[in-house]
């Protein structure tokens, strides 16, 4: 009797997982089989197979990177500058908060720690107004344009994706013998050759993952370059991108869809190769937390 309830309840996870991946998987699906057929098809069969061929795929990805409305590898430049230049810097820079967080027991450390944590609960449009009128200000100190630049939006996620960053860290980080650390000082080292020789080495895994999981939210973001970079000026991200060539070509779905296709690609070869890294790096740290 309890073989037979462990097989029901096997069968019953198994059933409920394949509607989910079903549920999430499906319009990604539809992008994808849609991208293949040219627009009658689209229009006549938008959910079957029915006239998709990889030539149409081709020809379809061929047209939208040529199409002079789309700026393809310009826009694709752009989310891969921000992108690389916001994900060095979270790593970095998160690393060690989270690391002077873990080592220094003071009310100060603790009050920090706790700060960032709060700040993950803040909904995004409470800011938004506020971030504009902040960065234009200090844009305006400092000298340097923080609106409508690449500098300035790669400091807005640099604080925006540090609170997650050092989250995960910080549980990490606590798994490490402070043994290590105290051998290195006895050795002569210096706390930035500890840092930089012995823990961030050891935190390969875990800012694999973190590297990754910023990297799928910077790539797709939407509102904060719209924002930051405005839809019409010359910094244009590929979601920007995306979004102003469907309201140059209306209806013309072959196009419109192959154009989403194109921006997800780069994100989903990305997943497909360090999906290992992500959950090693995600149990890892859950462990060590």
């Amino acid at each position: 009797m309890h073989r037979k309830e462990n097989t029901l309840v096997v069968i019953l996870r198994f059933v409920i997982a394949t509607i989910v991946a079903i549920y999430v998987l499906f319009p990604f699906a539809l992008v994808v089989i849609n991208s293949c057929k040219n627009k009658t098809n689209i229009i006549n069969n938008p959910i079957s197979f029915a006239g998709a061929s990889f030539n149409n795929l081709l020809t379809n990805m061929k047209n939208v990177i040529n199409n002079t409305s789309f700026v393809y590898w310009r826009s694709f430049w752009y989310s891969a500058l921000i992108t690389v230049l916001s994900l060095v810097l979270l790593a970095l820079f998160g690393a060690m908060a989270a690391w002077v967080i873990c080592r220094n027991k003071t009310k100060w450390s603790a009050a920090i720690y706790f700060t960032f944590i709060a700040s993950m609960i803040i909904p995004f449009q409470v800011v938004m107004l506020p971030l504009i009128s902040t960065f234009n200000k200090a844009g305006q100190f400092i000298g340097i344009p923080m609106l409508f630049s690449v500098q300035g939006i790669v400091f807005a996620y640099l604080g925006f994706g540090g609170a997650m960053t050092v989250f995960i860290l910080t549980g990490f980080i606590k798994g490490i013998p402070y043994d290590l650390e105290e051998a290195a000082s006895i050795d002569g080292c210096a706390p930035e050759q500890t840092f930089f020789r012995i823990i961030f080495p050891l935190l390969t895994p875990v800012i694999t993952t973190v590297t990754i999981l910023n990297g799928m939210w910077i790539w797709n973001d939407y509102l904060l370059p719209a924002l930051m970079l405005g839809r019409s000026g010359d910094i244009k991200t590929l979601p920007i991108a995306v979004q102003a060539f469907v309201g140059s070509k209306v209806k013309e779905w072959d196009l419109i869809l192959t154009a989403a296709f194109l921006a997800m690609i780069p994100m989903i070869i990305l997943f497909l190769i360090a999906q290992k890294q992500i959950m090693e790096g995600m149990i890892e740290g859950a462990v060590k937390g």
